[in-house]
């Protein structure tokens, strides 16, 4: 019953938000240790591309559950994607590990996160309020 487009893009991005919050964690953690390069999580841009496809196909109508899908594809295939920065150097180390940089994408991926929570909270209060209706 629940199972709208909506509330998956919605757990796909909590998922995305919860997995930024452990990869910046473990950046932090590693601020000081030789040779460590840190991670990213990258998921907005492939919710854009999600969104656009969405926009240009044509979607078949299915009557039952088991037929095959036309067109659009599913939002349940959207996943984040961690990528280690080889590339650059920040310490003489060797470590790229920006303690500032790292604590502004935290603060910044909490509030990704609270609005994410008000977001589904709002969805299933929606649903409430038209089940008290009837």
């Amino acid at each position: 019953m629940f199972n709208t487009q909506a509330l998956t893009l919605l757990e796909r991005s909590l998922d995305a938000v919860s997995l930024r919050h452990r990869v910046i964690a473990n950046n932090i953690a590693n601020v000081d240790t030789p040779n460590f390069k840190r991670s990213e999580v990258r998921f907005e841009q492939y919710l854009l591309q999600e969104i656009e496809a969405g926009k240009r196909r044509i979607e078949g109508k299915r009557t039952d559950a088991r037929h095959i899908p036309i067109g659009r594809s599913s939002s349940s295939s959207l996943r984040a994607e961690v990528v280690t920065d080889d590339s650059t150097s920040f310490n003489n180390n060797n470590n790229n590990v920006d303690i500032e940089y790292e604590m502004t994408l935290l603060a910044e991926n909490q509030l990704k996160y609270n609005l994410l929570i008000e977001r589904t909270n709002g969805y299933f209060k929606s649903i409430r309020t038209a089940i008290d209706r009837r």
